[in-house]
């Protein structure tokens, strides 16, 4: 491997600076001519970071970036509103990608067709939860368990995954991480409620419906993009 450039006190601060007005990772480093690798571990180290208020930045630098996030949200939230609602087959396409994405596979080296996806973001687990409703998988089939660290709010966050999760769905006990307070974590607000596995009794019939869904949109995607008049060889 080799060893790492030496930069100096300045570029970093320079850096640091940029960072705090705003300025994205990637224009950063094109800016300072540093590599994105570079940059992204510097803040890591230092615990750069953007606040809502930036020390030391200007009124009106401040009132600039404000503005840009709005603008940008605005037109996040324009994307939002043109998906409007799903039929039952985009919900399943969907969901299959996701699964994809996100869920337990089987390997080559390890053969296990087991429906299981565990994820800490509740959008995630509410359209995984959706696609299991649009192909009729009864809620009594559904287990959830909960993963997170013991230095949580462990009866928060299990009080929260049952509203999302709703009626009809079987918990099993909490597994709680050890907390290792020499570990740097970033999601330790009160927003972190852990992951929540969902695993499906009797699921290989469902893991192969996820799993040649995804084979079929993979299938298409690769058929669009051959050339119309391929060579005969």
């Amino acid at each position: 491997m080799g060893r790492r450039r030496a930069y100096s006190v300045e570029i970093q601060h320079e850096a640091a600076k940029l960072r705090r007005e705003g300025i994205g990772r990637a224009d950063i480093a094109r800016h300072l001519g540093v590599s994105f690798s570079t940059i992204c571990r510097w803040f890591r180290q230092d615990g750069v970071a953007v606040p809502v208020a930036y020390r030391g930045a200007t009124r009106a630098q401040q009132a600039a970036v404000a503005e840009r996030w709005t603008r940008q949200q605005t037109e996040q939230d324009a994307h939002r509103d043109a998906v409007g609602a799903l039929t039952p087959r985009e919900l399943s396409l969907v969901g299959a990608t996701l699964y994809w994405a996100e869920g337990s596979k089987s390997k080559p080296w390890r053969r296990s067709h087991v429906l299981t996806l565990i994820n800490s973001d509740p959008d995630v687990i509410r359209v995984f939860l959706a696609w299991l409703d649009v192909n009729d998988i009864d809620p009594a089939r559904i287990r959830c368990r909960l993963y997170i660290h013991e230095s949580a709010d462990v009866a928060g966050a299990e009080a929260y995954w049952r509203l999302i999760v709703g009626d009809g769905v079987i918990f099993k006990p909490t597994t709680l991480k050890r907390h290792r307070p020499r570990t740097t974590r970033k999601n330790v607000a009160e927003h972190y409620r852990g992951c929540l596995s969902i695993y499906v009794l009797r699921g290989g019939v469902d893991y192969r419906r996820a799993a040649g869904t995804w084979d079929g949109i993979a299938g298409a995607v690769a058929s669009r993009r051959m050339p119309a008049h391929s060579p005969v060889v």
